[in-house]
């Protein structure tokens, strides 16, 4: 009677290799190997995960998933592979029992043990005392690779890895290494609020710029001179550009680290948590056949989100839409994206001068900075194109006197802009550890919510847990106003400039301000009072 290893070796020779076979299913039921479509990391030693380099586990496509006195279960998607199975037994000098499983399966579980075995910066820091920072520390990565791979590189290379991975794991969209007089804090920003980290020894600051210099391409003997510049980096199955920012303080060089997954999850207009009414309204805007569209706020608060959604909504055959951007942060199926690059000349304003004799129908600008941008942008409207843009104003009506400031006539504002959009992303209720409570009397008036408008209806709370570390909050949302330009604000815009005159007459035309809409989002009891608060302070 055949043994299974001798009954393997005949299949393998019948059927070639793995890649020639259809169904895994197939292979594990003639070889008697249970299969198995999703693994677990749950009761994984970490022991097993340390004595196999994650680049040998993902090369051949295996992992060792659990012990049982003197076998190691290990999972495949190569169940045939004879000759690494061999090895492995030889590396692990243990019986191996193999689980078939699809080879995305096997990858996903191989990236998530060996990020979850990673060592703390803390830690690290501790091998870098004897290290020297003029040496063997300032090694260039020449190519994206998985920094997971990087695990037995110098001690600051692992550190900086470390900050990568785990404020991606974390959901961070910002890391802040910022040096001070005896120590070097690290933060990440997370679903927009910043939260300290680390603390390291301040002796470490200058080895931790100069890798992040070397990684972006950037001078390192430059120390005086503000620098940016840009990384490309692959943590586990993610890829994600990295944005730099170096500028020089008093206690050395500050940096701050933009993280930009581009598998970012795109959203359309349906999905970004417009109320009815507003999607209503969006519809019909974006459909016009011409004029302005401004996207008003704050860095970080979802304006390209919001304006891309916009974009793919009216996408289609019959239309040429150009967009000219500082960075492309979303790559969209049939339009043409334009990336901008001053130190070439290509500026907003030179591109967008390009873009008209495109023959476009839609244009977006990524950002309205000065008044030649907004003087093209206003010709282009009123030559039977549909412009999109954004202002860095604090409501829709403040967009007004912000284009008359730069220099715009009034009544080219009145009769180019159709519509002003304001928005701003509050932090939404972990529902891990969402309770209901009661809030106290004060902070409802506050936020003038009236007994009336709270009856019968429960506020809610997140109470903090592992999920959400303990914030309370577990992603954003967004809250918006519109301003439609019609023939009143029209007529106002002409005679006054003032921004409170021209939202005084906007809610007069029902228009939801802010503050109104998050109030409806607490109400439906998806985020809270105190975050409405925070982000619509007047």
């Amino acid at each position: 009677m055949n043994s299974p290893m001798d009954e393997q070796e005949e299949y393998a020779e019948e059927k070639g290799t793995l890649g020639d076979i259809v169904d895994l299913r197939e292979v594990s039921a003639r070889l008697g190997i249970p299969f198995q479509e999703q693994l677990k990391p749950d009761g994984v030693e970490s022991s097993l995960v340390a004595q196999i380099p994650i680049g040998v586990a993902k090369k051949y496509q295996f992992v060792p998933i659990q012990q049982k006195g003197d076998t190691i279960v290990v999972a495949t998607a190569h169940p045939l592979d004879l000759q690494t199975i061999d090895e492995l037994h030889f590396l692990l000098k243990k019986k191996i029992r193999l689980i078939a499983a699809p080879e995305h399966e096997v990858l996903r579980i191989i990236n998530l043990l060996y990020d979850l075995e990673t060592d703390n910066p803390e830690q690290v820091v501790q091998g870098l005392a004897g290290e020297d920072e003029e040496g063997k520390l300032l090694l260039e990565l020449e190519e994206v690779q998985d920094l997971l791979d990087d695990a037995s590189e110098a001690p600051v290379i692992k550190l900086v890895n470390l900050f990568f991975s785990q404020a991606i794991r974390a959901r961070a969209s910002d890391i802040h290494i910022e040096p001070y007089q005896k120590e070097v804090n690290v933060r990440y920003r997370i679903d927009g609020v910043l939260y300290n980290m680390h603390t390291l020894p301040r002796r470490f600051q200058s080895a931790i710029t100069s890798r992040v210099k070397i990684m972006a391409k950037l001078d390192i003997a430059e120390k005086r001179l503000p620098q940016d510049g840009r990384i490309m980096i692959k943590i586990a199955d993610k890829d994600v550009d990295i944005r730099v920012s170096v500028i020089p303080t008093t206690f050395g060089e500050r940096i701050v680290l933009r993280l930009l997954d581009k598998r970012s999850i795109f959203y359309s207009l349906e999905e970004i948590w417009l109320s009815p009414d507003k999607l209503d309204v969006m519809n019909r805007l974006i459909r016009g056949g011409n004029g302005i569209i401004l996207v008003t706020g704050p860095t970080g608060s979802g304006k390209t989100t919001t304006l891309y959604g916009a974009l793919d909504k009216i996408n289609s055959p019959d239309k040429n839409i150009i967009t000219i951007e500082d960075p492309v942060e979303y790559q969209l199926q049939g339009i043409g994206q334009i990336h901008v690059n001053p130190k070439i000349g290509l500026t907003f304003a030179n591109g967008l001068r390009s873009i008209v004799r495109q023959d476009p129908d839609v244009i977006l600008v990524g950002e309205i900075r000065d008044l030649e941008t907004a003087e093209i942008s206003i010709h282009a409207a009123l030559t039977g194109h549909l412009v999109f843009s954004t202002l860095h104003t604090n409501d829709a009506a403040g967009a007004v006197t912000r284009l008359i400031d730069m220099g715009i006539e009034p009544f080219l504002v009145a009769s180019s802009v159709v519509a002003i959009i304001a928005q701003r992303l509050v932090r939404v209720i972990c529902p891990s550890c969402k309770e209901p409570y009661k809030p106290e009397q004060a902070l409802l008036q506050e936020v003038g919510l009236t007994s009336s408008r709270t009856n019968k209806k429960m506020l809610y709370r997140g109470t903090g847990c592992p999920e959400c570390l303990d914030t309370g909050y577990r992603g954003r949302t967004g809250i918006y106003e519109i301003l439609k330009v019609d023939d009143a604000i029209r007529s106002l815009v002409l005679k006054t400039s003032d921004s409170a005159t021209i939202r005084a007459e906007g809610v007069q035309r029902a228009m939801t301000t802010l503050r109104d809409d998050g109030i409806r989002k607490v109400l439906e009891g998806t985020t809270t009072i105190e975050e409405v608060l925070r982000v619509t302070q007047q």
